[in-house]
């Protein structure tokens, strides 16, 4: 007999019922320090004062009201991205997926309207994580993620990782944009180099192409800079968020420049419950907190303490790991191992990870985490590869 709840998930065996910062309370009373943060979404751990406060107070005044209507919060949270970023305007949805719906139809629109209905193709690359929507899987284009799901939307053109000749070979007229991700997450923590990143934005203008960047995971904070894009030197036409930026809150958005958005006119998109007045008083409290320049200057630090933490533990496991790879606080270890051992050890361990792609762990803590929890939770890491270690001799 099917479940109540869809099975669709391979969850571990764990109800968490509190989180208290950096800490994760089962209801058995366990206590574990959480380097995963939701999926990287909880930028500023569980049950942030601040965060609760502003969700309290609005949620005493306006839940809901639609976009049939102005929504003050709405306002005040694009004007704050606006001023911090790039962007000339702000499209806010409920997660990372709904943004990359909007950013396929925004460069596509783009083009329609530019005279060009033919270049609707959209350049992705291997090892891609764009969401689970149909034009998601599309991009992402692994057979892990389509198999079953087709026929599946046309116009998108997949390259290998790193491989600049097929890259080249993959551009011609039919290409209105290209599509990736400053950091892979679900990929295996994979970071684009500046220089390839810069170059890309050099092809889109030489070749008259929209460069959109999915920032789902590694925006808001996460590589030490608001947007990870921003360590290049270079900006997008048009970028995808989420998960952060709402602090654990569902929201999302999709942050454009003026040529690439204003196409998008009253009736081409809309979004019931995105902007809503709750996720939108929750946005602002985070933006409050993550884009000042000495919070940013934090994570950059506490990110070179985890960095040097985790280089000695692969250090003293080399039979186990290979690598510490990934940029600010969204570090992976490369393992020898399969990832899934280590992460089902370290719920022994007391401590949360997240398994990727390319035999990687996923370290996503939360971008307040203190150095005595960086400590604490690398301890525990330890004794997690103690326990795997053990359990292979």
């Amino acid at each position: 007999m099917i479940p109540s709840v869809l099975p669709t998930y391979n969850r571990a065996p764990l109800h968490f019922v509190k989180g208290e910062g950096s800490w994760l309370i089962e209801a058995d009373g366990r206590r574990f320090l959480d380097f995963g943060a939701g999926i990287a979404v909880n930028a500023l751990g569980h049950a942030h004062p601040a965060l609760v406060s502003a969700l309290d107070e609005q949620a005493r005044k306006l839940w809901h009201v639609s976009n049939l209507y102005e929504i003050p919060q709405q306002q005040a949270l694009a004007d704050r991205l606006v001023e911090k970023s790039f962007a000339d305007t702000v499209f806010f949805t409920n997660s990372g997926t709904e943004s990359c719906e909007l950013a396929v139809k925004m460069a596509r629109r783009y083009w329609h309207e530019s005279g060009r209905p033919d270049r609707t193709t959209i350049v992705t690359f291997g090892g891609s994580f764009h969401g689970r929507s149909s034009a998601g899987i599309a991009a992402a284009g692994s057979e892990k993620m389509t198999q079953g799901f087709g026929p599946l939307l046309p116009g998108f053109r997949h390259v290998p990782w790193g491989d600049h000749d097929a890259l080249h070979a993959a551009i011609d007229e039919t290409v209105g944009a290209i599509l990736i991700e400053p950091v892979q997450g679900e990929g295996g923590i994979r970071v684009l180099p500046d220089r390839c990143l810069r170059g890309l934005r050099a092809l889109g203008d030489e070749r008259d192409i929209l460069l959109i960047l999915d920032e789902v995971q590694c925006g808001i904070g996460r590589t030490g800079r608001l947007f990870a894009h921003e360590w290049a030197g270079v900006t997008p036409d048009i970028m995808m968020v989420a998960k952060g930026i709402g602090g654990g809150f569902p929201l999302g958005a999709v942050l454009a420049t003026e040529r690439a958005a204003a196409c998008m006119t009253a009736g081409t998109h809309g979004s019931t419950y995105g902007g809503n007045p709750l996720a939108c008083a929750v946005g602002c409290a985070v933006l409050d907190i993550v884009a000042e320049p000495d919070f940013l200057e934090d994570v950059r630090r506490r990110a070179g303490y985890l960095r040097q933490k985790l280089e000695g533990l692969v250090g003293a496991h080399p039979d186990l790991f290979e690598e510490v790879r990934g940029s600010g606080l969204m570090l992976g270890l490369k393992c020898r191992i399969a990832p899934g051992d280590l992460v089902q050890a370290g719920y022994g361990c007391g401590v949360i990870t997240v398994p990727a792609a390319d035999n990687v762990v996923r370290l996503l803590p939360a971008l307040n985490m203190t150095e005595d929890e960086i400590s604490e939770g690398v301890n525990r890491l330890d004794f997690a590869a103690d326990a795997v270690r053990d359990a292979l001799s």
